[in-house]
């Protein structure tokens, strides 16, 4: 069917980068990349898919920090996110779809069949 696994989270402190990473196992045309805080609802905040599209949902706080991009070869998204705020704390989930990455779909997560586990970001400040 297919498998979603996160990876490239961890604790960092304010100003700081990481890169996380999604590796897919199987055939998806959209990936995208969400945020969760305990108690909050899921956020979307990127996706791309094979023509090249890319959606983004960033909030003000998340404009010009965040890249998403992907590697067809390797079948991977990435996240890379740039001057890391303690806000950002979250744990940031991967999500896929076998159809072609709809704009609106980033701001209706269950609209995704395919989920990672998650990989947790904390930033300290």
């Amino acid at each position: 069917q297919g498998q979603l696994v996160e990876s490239g989270g961890g604790s960092v402190q304010g100003g700081g980068s990481l890169r996380l990473s999604c590796t897919a196992s199987g055939v998806f045309r959209c990936m995208a990349w969400f945020r969760q805080v305990p108690g909050k609802e899921r956020e979307g905040i990127a996706s791309v898919d094979e023509t090249s599209a890319v959606y983004s949902d960033f909030a003000d706080s998340t404009k010009g920090r965040f890249t998403i991009s992907r590697d067809y070869a390797e079948n991977r998204v990435y996240l890379q996110i740039n001057t890391l705020r303690p806000e950002d704390t979250a744990i940031y989930y991967c999500a896929a779809h076998k159809w072609w990455c709809q704009s609106y779909w980033l701001k209706t997560p269950s609209d995704f069949p395919y989920w990672g586990q998650g990989t947790q970001v904390t930033v300290s400040s």
